[in-house]
């Protein structure tokens, strides 16, 4: 295991890691201070928060990392689609180029934008979110009244956004990673987590992707957010397709191949999970930064070490084809499934009225 991952997930230190990364805890204390801080300034009304006329819906986390959020917050978005609202999702746009204050990236029927200038996050949304336009800009509560004056919105669907304290929510909704939960339970950097965990208890919805999760994180939540609707999620592959275009393949093709993964993730041991979980063999890796820019060198020599090669969407609308150099590049497509949908939809349903 990776000093990274083991950052993320190990909750039994040894009494050595722990004095290596002692210098860390003061960091941690004044991390979590502010944050606390931050949160609390907005709450007693000390700092105004944008209330716009539509409903928010957030969907975030509490722990760096992968936690299924992006697609959640668009099977979430989609859900209430179909439940009759008029809905927008809203993203900053991680690891996008463009300095335009609000990009439309999609009407909900067309994708209008490019990767470099929207983010990638955005553009799996807009693959993930048919019927739902997404838009992207740093200053959300505007980007909210671009969604709420052009396509005429009356929900908001915030992708990350438990820590966007200056737009004032209705819904939070808050998603842990199964294999992952609160990890150490210690705030950057000396853990995973985003804030103080005390923060859970702004959360209306708490939901578990791929879970279940450990006994200690499950009583954690029930302390810390015991009145908050549960839900309970899975990643589920969907198909498998040509990094260059082509026709789509049911995942189950992986069973027994030797294939590499190519990724620039947060947690990128979620993504090879679920490749293993689908019976691939993983004999090489190639991992990048979260919201890494590919160049073609970062794709040089992959045939000498996989005859396959595997990424994700996110990864996908940041690399050229002709950059693979022969290489058999597959792009897996995963989604969300929720165990009981229409409860969980008709609880956020319930708290926008």
């Amino acid at each position: 295991m990776s000093l990274r991952a083991t950052w993320l997930e190990e909750r039994d230190e040894s009494l050595l890691r722990r004095a290596v990364l002692l210098p860390l805890v003061p960091l941690s204390w004044v991390y979590a201070g502010c944050a606390w801080l931050h949160r609390g300034l907005y709450r007693v009304g000390l700092r105004r928060r944008s209330r716009l006329p539509g409903r928010v819906v957030s969907v975030g986390n509490l722990v760096v990392g992968g936690a299924g959020k992006t697609p959640l917050a668009a099977y979430i978005a989609t859900g209430l689609r179909r439940r009759g609202h008029r809905v927008a999702i809203l993203s900053r746009g991680s690891g996008r180029g463009a300095a335009d204050a609000v990009t439309v990236v999609s009407d909900g029927r067309h994708v209008l934008s490019r990767q470099e200038v929207a983010g990638d996050e955005a553009m799996v949304l807009a693959a993930h979110a048919a019927g739902v336009p997404v838009l992207v800009g740093r200053d959300r509560a505007l980007v909210g009244w671009r969604a709420l004056s052009v396509f005429g919105a009356d929900v908001l669907v915030l992708d990350d956004g438990f820590q966007h304290h200056r737009l004032q929510r209705d819904v939070d909704v808050i998603a842990f990673d199964g294999g992952l939960g609160f990890g150490s339970g210690r705030v950057l950097p000396r853990g995973p987590l985003r804030e103080p965990a005390s923060a859970l208890a702004s959360a209306q919805v708490v939901g578990v992707v791929d879970g279940p999760l450990a006994a200690a994180d499950a009583a954690r939540i029930d302390r810390l957010s015991p009145s908050s609707t549960r839900f309970e999620a899975r990643r589920v592959p969907r198909d498998l397709r040509p990094l260059g275009g082509g026709e789509a393949v049911l995942p189950a093709v992986l069973n027994g191949v030797e294939v590499g993964m190519i990724a620039a993730l947060a947690n990128p041991r979620g993504f090879r999970r679920t490749l293993e979980a689908l019976g691939a063999n993983v004999v090489a890796q190639r991992l990048f930064r979260d919201h890494h820019r590919y160049r073609r060198r970062d794709l040089r020599g992959l045939a000498k070490r996989a005859p396959i090669w595997v990424t994700t969407e996110k990864d996908a609308v940041k690399l050229l084809p002709f950059w693979a150099g022969g290489v058999d590049m597959r792009v897996l497509r995963i989604g969300i499934e929720v165990s009981e949908p229409d409860q969980l939809l008709a609880a956020i349903d319930d708290l926008l009225r």
